[in-house]
């Protein structure tokens, strides 16, 4: 890989407008993918303190939830916010702002005298952290030709496999030893690190198309505000469904609210002359089959990651601590093969690590639907191993696949909605997945896995085909993603 990254279709070697000088690949990837570790890590490890703050608090499960729901709606929407803004203004100012609001979200938490200044302080730091993802993986489409990516994407996917690896771990320890006041210290310390890094690295201007006169003057706000109010609120309405259910008024009015916000999105992108979302991106068949592959790769994911636990907890009696080491191995090559995966696919192509991924999730679902379910630990360890390995295989492939069908002018917007379509599979997993678990928990109900033989856990048996029929559309998904040799499919297609 060369030292440095110019903008894309710029001269080698030339520095991009309003820089200083060619922006070094090494470096900007290091702090890239440290501000992403720093974020999951984040996430992870304060589901560990969540008990903890229940007790400090003395609260109810249902308000001490907020900490983790506040957070997961304001990141959500914040993505493609992100994402355009960083598209039209410099992504320097955009990242270190970002970063800046992460911190003092962290300190607001760390002080935090009652839950509702600690929410607030998660709210905070989300409208922070959502800057993270969008402009990592948007910089990284926009800097580095189609045939580095894969590499560079692949680094970024696996600090968010390490973050969720030593998350609960480091945070276990933290906590132990001080208090959980400490977990939001230390992202505190680290942050402000990644500011002076990011200054220092992240350039001002990308490309040339970025020049000129582009600035947060052309945002299409109310279209933008329409996009969040409909990825926000199908994500509620969601959250909502895990505890009163996904037919109960609350979530059917987000539902419907959501799909309301979303046809005048679409209207709204089609009336103005600058929309926040070009109307051709929404039309690219093969961007929204790629991005539907990630959603449906990590709703997936999610759903193994939900059921599992709860599978080891109630039917194995599996302690807190081996549940962890169950889950250790996956991460562990979700952050040690991403980089790997990326790089094949700049080789290989992208679809042959996708297809390779799927097949081997694929095989993890019903292994442990036929075999996993109410058997020992180190079967479900093996399950769980392999949905690892298989989502490290395809994840940052199929970010690959949606950069490759976007133009520079679109880059930091497009993967911003597909790393929504990423957020939303993941929020929407718990709440399908532990649906269908309660439904399919009654006496005397025979399995519908003709494999699975031991009957002691048919509920959780059943519950694993959920991801198991996700990854089957995922398959589908894919024949829409096409692949052009040598150039990236929206450069194929502009001709």
């Amino acid at each position: 890989m060369s030292d440095t990254a110019e903008g894309p279709r710029r001269g080698a070697g030339k520095p991009a407008k309003g820089s200083k000088g060619p922006v070094s690949t090494r470096l900007l990837l290091a702090v890239m993918a440290a501000a992403t570790f720093v974020s999951v890590f984040n996430q992870s490890m304060v589901n560990v303190a969540v008990p903890l703050i229940q007790q400090t608090y003395s609260v109810s499960e249902s308000q001490v939830g907020w900490v983790a729901t506040g957070y997961l709606l304001v990141f959500a929407v914040g993505v493609p916010l992100y994402g355009r803004i960083s598209d039209l203004y410099s992504p320097k100012l955009t990242f270190c702002v970002g970063l800046v609001l992460f911190a003092a979200g962290s300190l607001a938490c760390a002080l935090a005298p009652s839950l509702g200044t600690l929410v607030a302080g998660r709210v905070v730091q989300a409208a922070g952290g959502a800057a993270i993802p969008a402009l990592s993986f948007g910089l990284v489409a926009k800097l580095l030709p189609p045939g580095r990516r894969g590499f560079g994407l692949g680094l970024i996917s696996s600090s968010i496999g390490a973050g969720a690896a030593f998350g609960p771990v480091l945070g276990g320890l933290l906590i132990q030893s001080y208090s959980w006041h400490s977990l939001f210290y230390s992202t505190l310390a680290l942050t402000v690190i990644l500011i002076f890094g990011a200054l220092y690295v992240v350039p001002n201007v990308v490309g040339e198309s970025d020049g000129g006169g582009r600035s947060l003057s052309r945002l299409d706000l109310p279209s933008g505000i329409l996009l969040a109010l409909a990825a926000g609120l199908l994500l509620f309405g969601v959250t909502q469904g895990q505890t009163s259910g996904l037919l109960s008024p609350v979530a059917l009015g987000s539902f419907v609210v959501a799909g309301v916000s979303g046809a005048l999105f679409a209207r709204r992108i089609t009336r103005v002359p600058e929309p926040f979302v070009a109307p051709g991106l929404l039309g690219n068949r093969s961007f929204l089959a790629a991005a539907s592959v990630g959603f449906l790769a990590q709703f997936a994911n999610l759903c193994a990651l939900f059921l599992a636990p709860i599978l080891l907890s109630q039917v194995g009696g599996a302690s807190s601590l081996t549940i962890g080491l169950v889950f250790l191995p996956g991460a562990a090559l979700v952050a040690l093969l991403s980089p790997v995966a990326g790089r094949l696919s700049d080789r290989l192509g992208f679809r042959v690590m996708i297809v390779a991924g799927l097949c081997i999730m694929l095989f993890s679902h019903l292994f442990i639907s036929s075999f996993g379910a109410g058997g020992s630990v180190p079967l479900v360890t093996v399950g769980m191993t392999t949905l690892g390995l298989g989502f490290a295989a395809l994840n940052s492939p199929a970010a690959n696949a949606a950069s490759a069908t976007l133009s520079s002018k679109e880059a930091g917007v497009g993967l911003g909605i597909y790393q929504l379509c990423f957020f939303l599979g993941a929020g929407f997993a718990p709440a399908v997945s532990g649906a269908f678990l309660a439904f399919r928990t009654s006496p005397g109900s025979g399995a519908i896995n003709p494999l699975y033989a031991l009957q002691s856990a048919t509920a959780y048996s059943d519950a694993f085909l959920v991801g198991v029929a996700a990854l089957l559309c995922a398959f589908l998904a894919l024949l829409g993603v096409r692949e052009v040799g040598g150039r990236t499919v929206a450069e194929g297609a502009s001709g």
